[in-house]
C-alpha cells in the first residue's frame, strides 16, 4: 500500500536558520502517527508547513500527498490557490487552543457551516443542517442549541469538540491534530481521545498527532516519531520505541516523570484555615421570572481544609469541579461565606485593609503568556509588586531584588544579556513561567496559589519547574495551594489532597494515601483515566 503522505528531506527555516532539518516520515492510510518532542523541537512547524501555513518561512524538500483521485501531489510545490483546495477538504487541522482558533464574533454553527458552503458548495440551509450533524457526531449535547452558541459560551471540552467538528465536516483523509488535549482535564482528555479514535476508525482517516504527552501517545498512536531540535532522532511502532528506546533523547523524554522531593511535615500550626467555604454565582431564571429575579449556582459547597507552613495542599478534579473558584475565594477575588483565616487574618473587601495580606498571598497562573503583560519589560513585570508593597524602596535596591529573585528561579542575568529590558515574548514557555514565579516571589509571600502551573508545558520543562517549586518550598518554607487535573503532579508535589466534583469535596487526606487507596469511586475513576 502506498503512503497517504510521504515526506522526504522536509526542511523549514526562518531567515536562513533551519527549525526543521531534512526530516523523513510516512503516514499510511488510516494510520495514527504521533510526532513528539519538547517545545521548540519543530513539531508544529512541520505540520503547518504541509499546508503552507508558516508565515515568512522557506520550505524545501518534498511532501507527497495522495488525493482521493488522481496522482500524488507535492504539497510544498503547490500554489496558494491549489493548497486552498486541499485545506479543510482533504487535509484538516485541529489547533491547540480552540478559544483563539475559533472566531469570537460568530457562533460555532456559523463557522462550521461556512466550511461546508466554501468546500462543498452547499446552500445556507443545507450547510446549517450539516453543521448540526457534525456537532452531533462529536457527542456535544443538544447540538441544535450549541450550534447557536458563541465560543465563550461553551466549556473547554465543548469548544474542542466544535473545533474537531469543523475540521471533520468535509471528511478529510488526513487530520493534523496539534496538542488537541493539552489544556483539558484528565476525564475530558480521555473523552476527546476516545472521540478522535472512534471518528478515525469510522472514517478510515489518518491522523498526525502533535503532542508532548507520552501517555496520550501510548493510548492513541500506532507509530511515533521523536523530534529533537528539528530532526527526527527515532521512529517506529509505539510499543517498540517506548519499551526499547534507542536514542538518548527518547530515553530523556520517557524519564521525565515528575519526582517527589518534598520536605517532611514540620508539625507547625496551619497558616491557612478554611471552614465551610461556600461560593455561589447568580444565574438567570427561566421564563418571565428571570425578568424580576435571579437564581444562584452553588460552585463550592462547604469546603473544609488547611495548609501548614512549608506544605502543599493539592486540589484535583475535572473542569467545572470548583477548583479554580475555590482558589479565587482564597485569593480574596470572589465573595464567599464561611471562615477563611490566613495567619489569623481574613479578607475585608477593602483595598487598604487587605494590602498587607495581599502581599502574603500571591498567585501563579496556568498560562504565563497571557498572565504577563506584553507591554511591560521583565524589570517592570517582576518589580511591580515591590512598587505596590514597598513604594519607598530606592530604585537600585528594587532592581537588586528583582535580579536576585530572577536568579533564584533560574534566570541569572549572566546567562540572559539585557534580561531586565526584554519582553515576555522573547522567552520560551518554561522561562515565562519562571518569570511569573519570580513576580510572585519578589514580595516574599507566605502562600502561593498555583493554578495549573505546568499544564501548558512539555514534560521535560514541567519536571524542571516542579523541581524548582520543590526547592523554593524547602528553602523558603512556602505553602502552596496547588490546583491541577494532573495526578502525576499531585503525586510529586502534594502533602495533602482534596478531590472535588461539582463543587463538593468528595475525598481528602494525605496525598500518597489517597492515591494509593482511594475510597470514593470518583477518585478511582480519575486515577484510571490518568
Amino acid at each position: 500500500m502506498s503512503p497517504l503522505l510521504q515526506a522526504r528531506g522536509l526542511s523549514v527555516g526562518f531567515g536562513g536558520r533551519p527549525v526543521v532539518d531534512a526530516i523523513d516520515f510516512d503516514i499510511q492510510p488510516g494510520e495514527k502517527l504521533a510526532l513528539v518532542g519538547e517545545s521548540g523541537s519543530g513539531k508544529t512547524v512541520t505540520a503547518l508547513s504541509l499546508l503552507g501555513l508558516v508565515q515568512g518561512a522557506r520550505s524545501s524538500g518534498q511532501a507527497w500527498f495522495q488525493p482521493p483521485s488522481g496522482e500524488a501531489v507535492d504539497l510544498l510545490s503547490l500554489s496558494e490557490q491549489a493548497l486552498r483546495g486541499i485545506r479543510g477538504q482533504d487535509i484538516a487541522m485541529v489547533f491547540q487552543e480552540p478559544m483563539t482558533a475559533l472566531n469570537p464574533l460568530f457562533t460555532v454553527g456559523e463557522q462550521i457551516a461556512e466550511v461546508l458552503q466554501l468546500k462543498q458548495g452547499l446552500d445556507r440551509r443545507a450547510a446549517w443542517a450539516g453543521a448540526i450533524q457534525a456537532l452531533a457526531e462529536t457527542g456535544i449535547p443538544e447540538p441544535e442549541r450549541r450550534a447557536g452558541a458563541y465560543p465563550h459560551q461553551l466549556s473547554g471540552g465543548q469548544r474542542q469538540r466544535a473545533m474537531i467538528a469543523m475540521a471533520l465536516a468535509c471528511q478529510p483523509r488526513l487530520l493534523l491534530a496539534d496538542e488537541p488535549t493539552t489544556a483539558l482535564d484528565v476525564s475530558l482528555r480521555s473523552q476527546i481521545l476516545e472521540l478522535l479514535a472512534e471518528l478515525q476508525r469510522r472514517r478510515g482517516m489518518a491522523v498526525l498527532l502533535i503532542t508532548h504527552d507520552l501517555n496520550l501517545v501510548r493510548r492513541f498512536a500506532d507509530r511515533v516519531a521523536v523530534m529533537e531540535r528539528g530532526r527526527i532522532v527515532e521512529q517506529g511502532a509505539v510499543g517498540e520505541v517506548f519499551a526499547r528506546p534507542q536514542h538518548a533523547y527518547t530515553r530523556k523524554l520517557l524519564d521525565s516523570r515528575p519526582e517527589r522531593a518534598l520536605a517532611p511535615a514540620a508539625g507547625a500550626a496551619a497558616w491557612l484555615q478554611a471552614r465551610q467555604i461556600q461560593v455561589s454565582y447568580p444565574v438567570p431564571r427561566p421564563g418571565l421570572r428571570g425578568w424580576f429575579s435571579t437564581g444562584s449556582f452553588l460552585a463550592v459547597q462547604g469546603a473544609d481544609f488547611e495548609v501548614l507552613p512549608g506544605q502543599t495542599l493539592g486540589v484535583v478534579g475535572e473542569s467545572g469541579s470548583g477548583k479554580s473558584t475555590l482558589a479565587l475565594a482564597v485569593l480574596g477575588l470572589m465573595p464567599f461565606s464561611g471562615e477563611l483565616l490566613m495567619g489569623g487574618a481574613t479578607w475585608s473587601g477593602r483595598l487598604s485593609e487587605d494590602k498587607a495580606l495581599r502581599r502574603q498571598v500571591q498567585v501563579v497562573f496556568q498560562d504565563p503568556f497571557s498572565s504577563l503583560s506584553p507591554r511591560m519589560t521583565i524589570e517592570e513585570t517582576v518589580g511591580e509588586g515591590l512598587t505596590v508593597h514597598h513604594p519607598s524602596l530606592p530604585a537600585p535596591e528594587r532592581r537588586r531584588r528583582v535580579l536576585a529573585t530572577l536568579a533564584e528561579v533560574g534566570l541569572p542575568e549572566a546567562d540572559f544579556p539585557g534580561l531586565l529590558q526584554r519582553y515576555p515574548h522573547e522567552f520560551s514557555g518554561g522561562q515565562r513561567q519562571r518569570i511569573a514565579l519570580a513576580r510572585a516571589l519578589v514580595v516574599e509571600p507566605r502562600l502561593l496559589v498555583l493554578d495549573e502551573p505546568t499544564s501548558a508545558l512539555d514534560v521535560t520543562v514541567q519536571k524542571q519547574v516542579l523541581a524548582l517549586l520543590q526547592r523554593l518550598q524547602r528553602e523558603r518554607g512556602l505553602s502552596y495551594l496547588l490546583i491541577t487535573h494532573d495526578v502525576d503532579v499531585i503525586r510529586a508535589m502534594a502533602h495533602q489532597v482534596l478531590v472535588m466534583k461539582d463543587g463538593q469535596v468528595l475525598e481528602a487526606g494525605p496525598a500518597l494515601e489517597v492515591l494509593a487507596a482511594p475510597r470514593h469511586p470518583y477518585t478511582r475513576q480519575l486515577l484510571e483515566q490518568a
